[in-house]
């Protein structure tokens, strides 16, 4: 691994890198229209497009490396060639040098890491959202994962976030299929005030020790902090064994592992939504390790949400209404009353607007949403990628839809990336067992549970 500077803190220089890859987009959609259209020549550009965006952020560092992981787990916000240059933040960021980890340490504890732990190994092995990782030994411990965030890092949040406004606008004025403005700024304004929560990672020890505890599960792994080696800069836990999604499939595991662990994930999710009420927000296939016992192993535990009673309900209440039959006469009803009750809709929109308007819009994302709980058992490794809303939709949406904050915006991007996660493992599960949503026909799954 090569060694890197801190983060460039400087306003006017991340200023230019923003600048340059605008221009850098702009110059790549002029070479694009002198090109014969064609769906490879498309696929192309979109990846052109997203190695742009994504050579920026890997020079800026700091919180726009997650932001790129984040932007990568909303599949309706992006091109899909977009999406998976993104991606590649999580497993690509680039590594700090040996001083630089003695730095953080020295402000964190007034000791250089070998001073704490039995060894410390200087080169990281992984690289986190906001850090890196190292292993290390600790007495009664035994072998811990200790994560260290990029210095200067909390700093560069705020203007960052400008930057990739800067630079989402740019991308939408190259006739990309986007969602309309304000939805764009609902998801960049989300995302800020998850990152401004996960600099803190004395707050990701208290979250994952509360999940540690709470929300075990048979075959998925939990590790808990080590709260004597935490700080707000560096975390220590328990090491989890196991392979990220990408290494463990070139594993060519059998049908039946991508099962076993795609069914261990929905039942723990299901779980955790339905029943805890509190989320891991973040399902980016780099925050779940997968091990030779069958079990996976959950990390990354800065970006979680609670759901409270009343939203659970509401979007318990939406999904088995949609699940009815089109032709039932109380389907539009029901999901527009829910709708309404989660503040989604204006209150006094009429049944028949929504019907003739906003139903016709929404049809296919909702569509693409509740596509899993169509079958007793469903296979992700035929879910297609969410659909883009038409341009003559968009107006529906921005009329009747209200920009919401807190819940929905985290759940929404939570169960894309939830999808995206086992659409990538292929993975066939049984999704009506748990029985939190009313599906017709289904005698196992009667009412919402919460």
């Amino acid at each position: 691994m090569a060694s890197a500077e801190p983060p460039r803190t400087s306003r006017i220089a991340r200023g230019a890198i923003t600048g340059l890859a605008a221009a850098r987009i702009g110059v790549a959609q002029l070479g694009h229209r002198a090109r014969t259209p064609s769906a490879q020549a498309q696929a192309d550009h979109e990846a052109a497009l997203g190695r742009i965006l994504f050579g920026a952020l890997g020079q800026l560092r700091g919180s726009a490396l997650k932001v790129s992981q984040l932007l990568s787990m909303h599949p309706g916000l992006l091109p899909g060639g977009v999406r998976q240059e993104l991606a590649r933040a999580h497993h690509q960021a680039p590594p700090l040098n040996r001083a630089l980890v003695g730095r953080v340490f020295r402000q964190a504890f007034g000791q250089e890491p070998e001073a704490l732990f039995d060894h410390f190994e200087p080169t990281a092995f992984a690289a986190a959202s906001l850090g890196q990782v190292h292993r290390a030994q600790l007495a009664g411990h035994g072998t811990v994962a200790v994560k260290v965030q990029y210095p200067g890092i909390a700093a560069t949040i705020t203007s960052d976030m400008q930057l990739m406004r800067t630079a989402l606008r740019a991308l939408a004025h190259t006739g990309m299929p986007m969602p309309a403005d304000a939805v764009v700024a609902s998801v960049m304004d989300e995302i800020e005030a998850t990152l401004l929560r996960e600099v803190d990672y004395l707050q990701e020890a208290e979250q994952l020790q509360w999940f540690a505890r709470h929300a075990a599960r048979p075959g998925v792994v939990l590790a808990e902090p080590i709260l004597s080696h935490t700080r707000a800069q560096v975390l220590t836990q328990q090491f989890l064994p196991g392979q990220p999604l990408v290494a463990w499939l070139a594993t060519q595991p059998a049908q039946a592992e991508r099962d076993r662990a795609g069914q261990h994930l929905w039942d723990w999710f299901m779980h955790c939504i339905f029943v805890l009420g509190r989320v891991h927000a973040d399902p980016h296939p780099g925050n779940f390790l997968f091990a030779p016992d069958g079990t996976v192993g959950v990390l990354d535990f800065g970006c979680t949400r609670e759901l409270s009673a009343h939203f659970r309900t509401q979007v318990a209440k939406a999904w088995s209404a949609l699940l009815r039959a089109p032709t039932d006469p109380q389907r539009d009803a029901l999901v527009l009353q829910a709708y309404q009750a989660l503040g989604l809709v204006k209150a006094d929109l009429a049944l028949q607007t929504y019907t003739a308007e906003l139903a016709p819009a929404l049809a296919d994302m909702q569509a693409w949403q509740i596509e899993p709980f169509t079958r007793p058992v469903f296979d992700f490794g035929a879910k297609t990628p969410p659909p883009i809303t038409p341009a003559r939709h968009q107006r529906a949406l921005g009329q009747h839809l209200l920009q919401v904050p807190g819940e929905m915006p985290s759940f929404e991007r939570m169960w894309m990336g939830l999808m995206h996660l086992l659409t990538g493992l292929g993975a066939r599960v049984h999704t009506r067992r748990a029985g939190f949503l009313a599906v017709d026909g289904d005698e196992a799954a009667t009412r919402p549970v919460v």
